[in-house]
């Protein structure tokens, strides 16, 4: 539906224009109602018309390499979203949805031209706009770097691995050590001090077997954890791959994404430029 006056006059990139000015914008651009949960734009469409939000919640996300689907950006009122996309020509790399119900103006490449003649400024505020979502693009990058590999290995651990940590933590501590070594020392001067009535007499046949037991078991249980240890070591290096291999697209990904904006600044330059000219 045709966009009145007066709901540029809230927007504040189109704050600063005339009456006159505005109503010449007002005649390009559209004013488009969504109602909850309804796609404004999916990932892979024509990226030919941005949006500027009047009133409500949008949501703007991705999807990475993983099918999860991740937070690039909530505008607030007077916010462009899907700008980069409707510069360049070039499908959308994100999705956005209305949260509740939204009103948002349309725009595309035509009505940022006219939008440029009546005020070449409004360019600034425009530029504004594609480094606040590089920073989101930034900002996404280091919370998908900062991916905990000890949480993921904690989620997997189950019962029966804390107990074998345990086991493996105390077995090699000094504290094993000293108390293992006391209780056999007491075993023993217990045992030849009653002499005859010992119940384990010289040479200790019966600590042995305990201590033959105790190695049985213990063993395995230290072989567990050493296996475990293994096991993370593992998981963190695969881990570190999946990050580094994420960064280096994400890295390269920025570099195009710069290589376009000094494009479109080299666009905007030139329209100002003609502007300048033709008056």
């Amino acid at each position: 539906m045709p966009c009145s006056p007066e709901l540029l006059k809230d927007i504040p990139l189109f704050g600063l224009l005339d009456e006159d000015e505005t109503a010449v914008l007002a005649a390009q651009v559209e004013e488009r109602r969504f109602v909850a949960r309804q796609k404004i734009y999916k990932i892979g469409e024509a990226g030919e018309r941005a949006y500027v939000l009047v009133s409500g919640r949008v949501q703007v996300v991705t999807i990475d390499e993983d099918q999860q689907e991740l937070l690039v950006d909530e505008p607030g009122p007077g916010e462009f979203f899907g700008f980069a996309s409707m510069m360049d020509l070039t499908p959308h790399q994100t999705s956005a949805m209305a949260l509740e119900e939204t009103v948002c103006i349309e725009i595309d490449r035509n009505d940022i031209l006219v939008l440029l003649q009546q005020k070449p400024h409004a360019g600034l505020d425009m530029l504004t706009v594609l480094g606040k979502q590089f920073h989101a693009s930034q900002q996404l990058v280091r919370l998908r770097s900062a991916k905990n590999p000890n949480e993921v290995i904690e989620e997997e651990t189950t019962w029966g691995d804390h107990i074998a940590d345990e086991v493996a933590r105390f077995g090699g501590s000094w504290r094993f050590i000293i108390t293992f070594g006391v209780v056999l020392v007491v075993y023993s001067a217990v045992n030849v001090m009653l002499g005859k009535a010992a119940w384990d007499p010289y040479p200790f046949i019966l600590l042995n077997l305990f201590l033959s037991m105790l190695a049985a078991i213990q063993a395995p249980v230290i072989m567990m954890s050493q296996n475990r240890q293994d096991e993370k070591d593992r998981l963190r290096g695969e881990l570190d791959y999946e990050v580094n291999r994420r960064a280096e697209s994400e890295i390269q990904g920025l570099s195009r994404k710069l290589h376009m904006l000094d494009d479109k600044v080299d666009d905007l330059t030139e329209m100002l430029r003609e502007w300048k000219r033709s008056r």
